[in-house]
Parts: C-alpha cells; sequence; structure tokens
C-alpha cells in the first residue's frame, strides 16, 4: 500500500506559556501597556523553556516575567482569552486551532519552538528492525496521540492505511496491512511512560516521557514530528502583531534561544524555519 502522506500546516499536543500583564485586561506589550507581564504554561519541559530560553531575552527587552503554571490543558487558553495572561506555550497547532473553534475564542499561534518528539521505547528490542511477529506495543488511546504512533509505524513499513486516509483520525480499525502482526493495546497517554519495561514496545509522547524522567535518546525510535505537532507560543489575536507579539518572536528567533536549546532540551525536534 502507498503510505499516507502526513502534510499538515501547523500544532504534540504540547505546551502554552501564556504572558499576562499585571492587572486587568492583559498588557499585550503595545506602547504604554506594562511590561510586567504574565506567562501561562503547564509544568514540566515548556515551563523550563519559557524560564531558561524566553525569560532571559524578555528580560533584556525590559520585562518583567511571572510565570503561570497549570495543570491542565483548558484553564491556560481561558485565561489567556480572558486577558489574565499575554501569551502561553503548551500545546501545538492542531490542538489550539480545535479548541479556539469549539471554544469561540480569538486565539492565534506566533512562532512553534522544539518540540519532545513521541519515541517508542523498549528493553526487549534495540531496532524496529529487529522486532518478533506478534509482539505487543503499547500506543496512546487518544486519537491525537494515537495517530501519531501509527505514522512512526507506517513510516517504517510496519502497518499501512487505505490511500486518502485521514491520518488525524485513523486507529486500528483502519489498518489494511501489518507486517509483524503487531498486538495494539491503547492506553492513556500518562499511563504509557510506566509500560515502558512491562510491554515489548510502548510509544510515548515526548512530554510524558520526560515528566517520568525517560531519556529522549534512549528510544529506539523518534518521531519525525510535522510541524503542525510542534508546540506554539500563542497570544489573543488582537495581540498577534503588537510589540510583545513581536519581542517574543526575536527571542525565540535570537541565536542565544538556540544555544540554551541544544544544551538543555537534547532530542528536541527543531521546527522547520529553525533548519532552514
Amino acid at each position: 500500500m502507498k503510505k499516507t502522506l502526513w502534510v499538515q500546516s501547523t500544532i504534540s499536543l504540547g505546551v502554552i506559556f501564556v504572558l499576562g500583564a499585571c492587572g486587568s485586561g492583559g498588557g499585550g506589550g503595545n506602547a504604554g501597556d506594562s511590561k510586567e507581564i504574565r506567562f501561562g504554561a503547564t509544568a514540566g519541559p515548556y515551563s523550563d523553556m519559557i524560564t531558561k530560553a524566553i525569560i532571559p531575552g524578555l528580560e533584556e527587552k525590559g520585562y518583567t516575567v511571572t510565570v503561570n503554571e497549570y495543570q491542565d490543558y483548558i484553564i491556560p487558553n481561558r485565561e489567556l482569552a480572558e486577558g489574565k495572561d499575554d501569551a502561553n506555550l503548551f500545546q501545538h497547532q492542531v490542538y489550539l486551532d480545535d479548541f479556539a473553534e469549539n471554544n469561540d475564542l480569538e486565539l492565534s499561534s506566533l512562532i512553534s519552538v522544539p518540540t519532545a518528539p513521541m519515541g517508542i521505547y523498549s528493553e526487549e528490542y534495540d531496532s524496529l528492525d529487529d522486532i518478533e511477529d506478534g509482539a505487543e506495543i503499547a500506543i496512546p488511546n487518544d486519537p491525537t496521540n494515537g495517530a501519531r504512533a501509527f505514522l512512526m509505524l507506517e513510516e517504517e513499513g510496519l502497518i499501512s492505511f487505505e490511500d486518502g486516509i485521514d491520518p488525524l483520525t485513523v486507529s486500528v480499525k483502519d489498518i489494511t496491512e501489518n507486517e509483524k502482526n503487531l498486538q495494539f493495546v491503547e492506553l492513556e497517554a500518562a499511563q504509557l511512560p510506566r509500560e515502558v519495561g512491562e510491554k515489548p514496545l510502548t510509544a510515548v509522547p515526548g512530554n510524558f516521557a520526560l515528566s517520568a524522567g525517560l531519556d529522549l535518546n534512549s528510544a529506539i525510535k523518534l518521531e519525525n514530528m510535522p510541524d503542525q505537532y510542534r508546540n506554539v507560543v500563542a497570544v489573543r489575536s488582537e495581540d498577534a502583531d503588537g510589540e510583545l507579539a513581536n519581542d517574543i518572536k526575536e527571542v525565540v528567533e535570537s541565536a542565544e534561544f538556540e544555544e540554551v536549546i541544544d544544551k538543555e532540551f537534547a532530542g528536541f525536534g527543531k521546527p522547520s524555519w529553525m533548519e532552514e
């Protein structure tokens, strides 16, 4: 079967960092606005990325930054839309677009950032070429992350789908060829790190792998992540061309930002604009 082509424009599940002005209405970074801003992010690697790689550059531009950490993927966007934060970093473009549409919010992405890829981990095999017929593989049971796992296996020639299938919605029932007769065990993404070593193969999204202390580079296969699955910095649409938005982009595009990424975030896949 011909491989499904995954060509998409934006969104690992990722993390948003929110920049919120102190006080009501948000700062936005425009002339006359306060440079005391708040960042919203989920706890973990992307909060660290804000602290280590983004805040120093913003402080050089005169900003005083507070980081707000959230425990879910719903509140950060609502806080941003309500003006309590000015930007966030926790999600990929696909999630942002879907959330904004379903909740009637005017949110926009500014720029994508290096993102922890999904990996296939194994303590039994050194390579996907070594796996035995009928091997079990634990994969995420949510449609977005599950589809990413299937794409990795498809790219390795282990499974196939019908031509024209929507890669965002593929599931076990859509598999037309399964060369190694893989047995899929679908679990909540947060449970997957515990399956490493328990199952012969486990596909773990990058953020959950890092939270569990897994070394991304220990995976036997890392995702060739489409840009739409890389995390993005998000702001309210009305502020997308403001001073703060432009300053954030300048910081993320700087050589200093990339130096911190190379040193502190090994294994994170860089977006295409950083590879040009």
